[in-house]
């Protein structure tokens, strides 16, 4: 055989001290579709078609390795995962394995390496995997999927043969590989050279047997990818040009769980986080779907992924942090681009989360498998001078420091392959990153400042608490003047002894020495349980009206959580008991549907915000009105509103910008002039958004001392407020894909003790677009949940006291609960006969509210209870 042409060059570092292209080498026959290997110390890949070429990683003056023993062209290449290190390399004549510290110490000694084969004429392999003790080799031939046995027993080195006929011992099966491979051994006779079935070749051995082979099954396409489960290593997952995944359970060579159709393109690449337990698969059209394997989850779908609408959402926020005079509007080929996701591998970056390389055509991403956005991007056309700019196939692999990262890429037109090595840090710090340098706090580090509009509410209340004071005196001077002017005048009885011996209490009632409760049951008076499971039983369901109204809004009283509030379409607003028992307290007087109810954190009133354009405080013991707002005051309807800062401000947005109004609450009334309410209110503070637009959505917290507002704007914008300054803080654009109608922050509760830092924590969610959680210090989306419908109606979201849930509403008649640390449902509560809108957790015991489009409401409780 003709020895290759081997050209091999090191060049220059590109790109500054992001990519530098260690290794490129052109060979005799393309390798673009071909299955290339990268693992922690070298790389592999075809050379010339028939023949392996072994970069090292580690350093690259090293002399490669030159391994050769295929006739046909090798279509799969595969690193082993134990120690000595194995490669397994494949093509349509044989299956070899290479036991790569042998073939070095051959090669310095100057002898040929050699390798076994391990089978021969299994047809074309796409693919190659070993399980993770090497013992077994996972081989796709076409639509087959075979379980190939690579343990090396003792070798005889055949060279040729010198005229004799020998025995050749077959296995057919081994008892790891499952059942239906028994031992049986037969004898069969080989013919002398000229008469082989293949032909033989220099630095090839044959062991004595050759590897059982089973074949666990086949799909309707080719096999194009496949790989063992590292956390149950009998399970291999199989990903097919049919558009499907299967797993496998290689023990029992049974088929555990069938995909449906995923995509109209092959799946060409897998990849599996032991982390979170999740599957990828990767689409010939740029789709990734994830799938969760958690034991339960029946290998639900959570989540897709379109790449090419991705890495466009990233270069326009990319874009966007640039100065407008350097500003490159994006051609029409790179628009039209499709981005084919050629391979996975794990990314282990700086970055506290589970990402992953994405290797496609036009460059290499880094996808955040926690929030589902890409981190970092690298387009090969952005460096010039890389050999490679479109890439037919690659394979990724980082070290374990996070700090370097190597790619093998083989030219999709051409014949070159080149190995990159990328600074992980150098590339991360070179992307964009929204509210970087904000340094935001929920919880204040420093006092009010003279100058902040809250700085107003200490002075208000020291004169608001005067004034009653003096109008008290002076009414007590008119008391002593006599009304009339007789001398006597016949006693009204209001100044007599009040009767006491009606109303003794009771003497004779014996008492245990327990203290009693004001709460109905005890339960609710303990700490909120933060190990408890999550509430899963519906114990309680009822229709709060007659006309099927629907409940937009609910929440729980902040103080003891004994009562539950909702907002009703038919203009009323209803307080229930927490248990959803005896008769509701009934608060009317707006027109219009009510969008919003909030509760103070002292549990006395109650604020309402409607449709007709006002906003109403209620009494919640005397169930009146206490003060009203009306359209006078706001030039457009308010879209949220709630108490601020422990009840001494309300906070409301209308139209563009929001407003700190200092209420005096109060319902005494003056006999004289009993239409007039004694409440006042007073504006400190009016501050519109950055840019002008209506504000969908506001958040604060009003349980403890903080500075920060959150608005949330039609323009899909999110600003962060900082009341202390009176200023805007921070600004973040394209948060979701539509506006979002919901800002959720998680500030705990009285019963349950957080982590401090656990306060930043808050999410948002819009229509279509799932929720987000988000970090107030980085203003990064740390986490996504999509596990749930929500394409057409506001779903509300609400934070467990615990801080470790999340709830949410959905269309399809059921709410959702999310840990906060997992990407998919915890749990899934079914009982609704409409589509879920509003859910509420109560602050002192382990329940969910829950209230549908159709007007009613869910109680769920932990099991037992």
């Amino acid at each position: 055989m003709e020895e290759p042409r081997e050209t091999f060059s090191t060049s220059e570092g590109h790109g500054g001290e992001i990519v530098v292209e260690t290794h490129v080498v052109e060979s005799t026959e393309s390798a673009s579709h071909v299955h290339l290997a990268c693992s922690r110390q070298h790389c592999a890949f075809p050379l010339d078609g028939d023949a392996l070429c072994v970069w090292s990683t580690q350093d690259p003056s090293h002399q490669p390795l030159i391994l050769r023993g295929h006739h046909r062209p090798v279509t799969a290449v595969a690193f082993g995962n134990a120690h000595p290190l194995l490669l397994c390399s494949a093509s349509r004549d044989r299956v070899m394995m290479w036991n790569l510290g042998e073939c070095r110490e051959k090669m310095l000694d100057g002898q040929p390496p050699r390798g076994t084969v391990l089978h021969t004429l299994l047809g074309e392999v796409l693919c190659l995997r070993l399980s993770p003790d090497d013992r077994v080799a996972a081989v796709c031939a076409g639509e087959r999927i075979l379980m190939l046995d690579t343990e090396l027993k003792q070798v005889c080195g055949l060279s040729g043969f010198s005229g004799f006929e020998t025995s050749v011992w077959l296995w057919d099966g081994c008892s790891h590989l499952g059942p239906g491979a028994s031992c049986r051994q037969r004898e069969a006779r080989v013919p002398r050279p000229g008469v082989l079935p293949f032909p033989l070749a220099q630095g090839v051995q044959f062991s004595q047997s050759r590897r059982a082979l089973v074949e666990l099954g086949r799909h309707r396409g080719p096999v194009t990818a496949a790989e063992f489960c590292p956390w149950q290593t009998h399970v291999i997952i199989s990903a097919s040009a049919d558009r499907s995944f299967k797993v496998w359970d290689r023990r029992k060579g049974s088929l555990i769980h069938s995909s449906s159709v995923l995509t109209a393109s092959s799946l060409l690449s897998l990849v599996l986080d032991p982390g979170s337990q999740q599957l990828v698969a990767g689409s010939a059209d740029g789709q990734l779907w994830v799938f969760s394997l958690a034991e339960g989850h029946h290998y639900r779908c959570v989540t897709r992924v379109d790449l090419r609408k991705q890495r466009d959402t990233f270069s326009t926020r990319k874009l966007s942090s640039c100065p407008e005079d350097s500003r490159l509007p994006p051609t029409k080929e790179e628009v039209e681009e499709t981005l084919p996701v050629l391979s996975l591998a794990p990314c282990e970056c700086e970055l506290n989360a589970s990402c992953l390389w994405i290797g496609s055509s036009a460059g290499l991403f880094i996808f955040n498998l926690a929030n589902f956005e890409l981190e970092a991007v690298l387009h090969f056309k952005e460096f010039g001078s890389l050999s490679i700019q479109v890439a037919g196939s690659c394979a990724m692999m980082s070290r374990p420091c996070g700090r370097k990262a190597f790619c093998l890429l083989s030219a999709l037109f051409g014949k070159k392959i080149a190995l990159l090595e990328v600074d992980l840090a150098a590339l991360l710090r070179s992307q964009p990153r929204p509210g970087m340098g904000a340094r935001l706090s929920v919880l204040p580090s420093s006092g009010v400042l003279p100058t902040s509009p809250l700085y107003f509410g200490p002075i208000e209340e020291t004169s608001a608490k005067l004034a009653p004071q003096k109008r008290s005196a002076a009414r007590a001077i008119v008391k002593d003047q006599p009304l009339v002017f007789h001398s006597k005048v016949a006693s009204s009885g209001y100044t007599a002894a009040p009767r006491v011996t009606m109303f003794s209490p009771k003497t004779n009632v014996q008492n245990d020495g327990k203290r009693p409760s004001k709460c109905k049951n005890s339960y609710r008076c303990k700490d909120y349980p933060l190990e408890s499971p999550l509430p899963s039983k519906l114990s309680r369901q009822l229709a709060v009206s007659h006309d099927q109204a629907a409940v937009h809004c609910v929440q729980y009283s902040a103080g003891d959580g004994q009562r539950l509030a909702c907002g009703l379409a038919n203009h009323l607003s209803l307080v229930f008991s927490a248990d959803l028992t005896g008769t509701p307290a009934v608060f009317s007087g707006h027109s219009g549907a009510v969008s919003t109810v909030c509760w103070s954190h002292d549990g006395r009133w109650l604020l309402s915000a409607s449709q007709d354009g006002t906003l109403r405080v209620w009494s919640a013991r005397r169930q009146e009105l206490a003060l009203c707002l009306g359209k006078d005051m706001f030039p457009r309807p308010v879209r949220s509103a709630q108490f601020y800062y422990l009840d001494a401000f309300i906070l409301l947005s209308s139209g563009p910008e929001f407003q700190l109004l200092k209420c005096h609450i109060s319902t005494g009334k003056d006999d004289v002039r009993r239409y007039k309410q004694k409440s006042r209110c007073t504006p400190v503070l009016k501050l519109p958004t950055t840019e002008a637009v209506e504000v969908t959505s506001l958040s604060a917290v009003n349980e403890f001392y903080s500075y920060l507002v959150l608005a949330a704007g039609r323009n899909r914008t999110l600003e962060v407020f900082d009341l202390n300054a009176g200023r805007s803080a921070a600004l973040l654009a394209g948060v979701h894909s539509r506006p979002i109608h919901q800002i959720c922050q998680n500030k705990g509760s009285s019963f349950a003790t957080q982590h401090p830092q656990a306060y930043h924590l808050f999410a948002t969610t819009a229509t279509g677009d799932g929720v987000k959680l988000w970090d107030m210090r980085t203003l990064r989306c740390e986490r996504r949940f999509e596990g749930h419908p929500n394409r057409c109606h506001p779903c509300g979201i609400a934070w467990s006291p615990c801080g470790r849930y999340v709830a949410c509403g959905a269309e399809d008649r059921h709410a959702y609960l999310y840990e906060t640390s997992s990407s998919t449902f915890s749990r899934r509560l079914a009982g609704h006969s409409d589509t879920v809108m509003a859910v509420a957790f109560s602050p002192s015991a382990v329940q969910l509210a829950t209230a549908t489009l159709d007007g009613k409401l869910q109680l769920f409780q932990v099991e037992g209870c």
